[in-house]
């Protein structure tokens, strides 16, 4: 073997053509593909593609490289699940600091500034996770009021640095944050916690366009509101007049205080919760509406629809925004990837000649083309053609790198009927 001294005088194999490059400790090496995959704006490395050997702990940073050792992100270990490494910054001069946190918030704060026209609108997202370059964050601007929704315990390390980068740009009332994940602990999600200023009120106004909606940064899980079907509540608004309208899993009534203003002659809404439809009513009066104009129906939306068949009612649109899983009431648990045909082809039942159903979904687990699949079916299955006539997606403020399909998770169709 030919030797050569190293720099310490020591004596060492000389490297051959192929060798790969020594990677330093606290570097991973990725395979050609995933290397690629993240240069082009992926985040996640799955923990299956992580080598054995890698030792870190869950909230250390780490550096990628390829098979030539070049860099490629730095990232952050996550180590709860599926997702092994999530990539925070491409640029190896970059290092992630208090002020790299503060230069994403800066950034996304004035994204919104130059996008929206925030004097019509009070609830929107201020951050949205990989999209503001801040991965398994989201924060949602309430009025005053910032919810901040954390992914994995492991971004941890930048709660202190990204609350005082929001309290600097924009002097909220107070911050909430949200845990949606199951600590190492396995603990499950806790409701939204108090992490800077004073209590908000239980109840609170938001504004969306012209419309007003009642909202409770303080709830678990979800304030009442969902930004991010902004574009399909405004669709219903614009295809409500005239038409009866039947509002599906209709949750606080969003979609049917759209329906209304745009001048349906009627609004049915079904929900298994009863707390759902007092807070339905609440936004109704909040516009100006009868809080009883609408019909409230309590129940398992299958069953529910089943009776409306047997009486013969009928509707000219039909709004489906379910969850993604659900109880379902007292039937069967309803699953958004394995019900939504089922769910369609029930809903056709009532759909007027020449009437219109409007689809959501919210979920990344059914893909663009899952979903028209299902529309597909449930069409073909109530023996009714459909046709799509509009779609939406998320507005402007859910920006999402075009390497990252599974953030463009948000499909809405309006489909009219022959």
């Amino acid at each position: 073997m030919t030797a050569s001294r190293d720099r310490g005088g020591r004596r060492g194999r000389r490297p051959r053509r192929g060798d790969k490059p020594i990677v330093r400790r606290g570097t991973v090496r990725l395979h050609h593909d995933i290397a690629r995959r993240i240069r082009h704006g992926h985040p996640w490395v799955f923990t299956d593609a992580v080598p054995r050997g890698v030792r870190a702990e869950a909230g250390d940073l780490l550096e990628l490289v390829d098979n030539d050792g070049e860099f490629v992100a730095r990232a952050l270990v996550d180590g709860s699940g599926a997702i092994g490494l999530r990539a925070l910054e491409r640029d190896p001069s970059v290092a992630i600091d208090s002020a790299w946190v503060a230069a994403r918030v800066r950034s996304a704060v004035a994204a919104r500034a130059r996008l929206l026209t925030t004097d019509s609108l009070t609830s929107y997202r201020l951050i949205n996770g990989e999209g503001d370059g801040l991965p398994a964050i989201t924060a949602d601007r309430y009025g005053d009021f910032i919810v901040v929704h954390l992914y994995c315990e492991a971004v941890g390390r930048f709660r202190d640095d990204l609350y005082d980068a929001l309290e600097a740009e924009l002097s909220p009332r107070a911050i909430y944050e949200q845990r949606r994940f199951k600590s190492l602990a396995g603990e499950a999600p806790r409701a939204a916690e108090l992490v800077r200023g004073a209590a908000a009120p239980v109840d609170m106004k938001v504004q969306e366009n012209d419309l007003e909606f009642i909202v409770d940064v303080t709830a678990p899980l979800s304030t009442g509101l969902f930004p991010d079907l902004r574009l399909g509540r405004e669709a219903i608004r614009r295809w409500s007049s005239g038409r009866r309208v039947l509002n599906l899993f209709s949750y606080t009534g969003a979609i049917s205080v759209y329906a209304a203003r745009g001048g349906a002659t009627e609004v049915t809404a079904v929900d298994v919760s009863a707390k759902a439809h007092a807070w339905a009513r609440r936004n109704f009066a909040a516009n100006g509406f009868d809080a009883e104009m609408p019909e409230h129906v309590v129940g398992d939306v299958f069953k529910v629809l089943a009776k409306m068949k047997d009486r013969d009612r009928a509707f000219d649109l039909i709004a489906l925004d379910p969850p993604a899983f659900g109880t379902g009431g007292k039937g069967k648990p309803f699953s958004a990837v394995q019900d939504y045909g089922e769910l369609v082809a029930a809903s056709l039942e009532l759909l007027a000649p020449e009437g219109l159903l409007a689809c959501a979904s919210s979920t990344h687990r059914i893909t663009p083309t899952d979903f028209d699949a299902a529309i597909a079916e449930g069409a073909t299955t109530a023996g009714i053609d459909l046709r799509v006539v509009e779609r939406q997606g998320l507005p402007v403020d859910f920006p999402v790198p075009p390497g990252f399909p599974e953030a463009n998770y948000l499909k809405f169709a309006v489909a009219a009927r022959d």
